[in-house]
This record gives C-alpha cells, structure tokens and sequence, in this order.
C-alpha cells in the first residue's frame, strides 16, 4: 500500500519560498499513469488544488498560482517537491500530497503538514 509523507518548514517569513517534500514509500513515483498532487486547505477553507507531477515528470499548474508555483521530482529518492514562491500570511494552510489516476481524483493521502506565514 503506497503511503505519502509531507515535510517541510512549519513557519515561513512572509516573501520567503516555501519548500515541501512528499516521500512516497510503498509504490514508485514514475508508476505508469499515476499523477502526484499538492493540495492545500488554508483555515477556514475548501481544499485547494496546487498542481502537480505525472510519472514522466511532467508538471500542471493550478492558474492562480502558476507564476509562483514550482514542481519537480528526485526518483532516485521517490520525492517530489513543491516550492511556493513570495509566500504570504494567505499561504498558511496545511499542505497535502496526494496521489491519483487524473487531476482531479486522488485515492492516497499524505497526512498533510501545516505551514505558517508568519513574520
């Protein structure tokens, strides 16, 4: 059974890049079809899909946060990492990694690791 494990710095300077790994144990990150996902949920809000990583390495980006979003993958580590760039107070959330067939589906989890914004 594949698992997931986020890690990451739990409190960030507002402007500061934000850095996250999901370690995946239990399964490879370059299995054919699979899709890696960051996702957040900020307090008080719905869950926000971030973008993510296929098993080739190729990247989406959500919209909203593509010019300060970076996704990229260390397979000799079966990682994948997300960076947020100029992070602000509205950036604390707690970050998920999550795994799925397509974008918009997920069937594992990470636990998820809160990050804060905070001068």
């Amino acid at each position: 059974q594949v698992q997931l494990q986020e890690s990451g710095p739990g409190l960030v300077k507002p402007s500061q890049t934000l850095s996250l790994t999901c370690t995946v144990s239990g399964g490879s990150i370059t299995t054919d079809s699979y899709f890696w996902s960051w996702i957040r949920q900020p307090p008080g809000k719905e869950l926000e899909w971030m973008g993510a990583i296929d098993y080739t390495g190729s990247t989406w980006d959500s919209p909203s946060l593509r010019s300060r979003t970076s996704i990229f993958r260390d397979t000799s580590k079966n990682q994948c990492t997300l960076q947020l760039s100029s992070v602000t107070p509205e950036d604390t959330a707690v970050y998920y990694c999550a795994r799925g067939s397509d974008l918009g589906s997920f069937d594992s989890w990470g636990q998820g690791t809160q990050v804060t914004v905070s001068s």
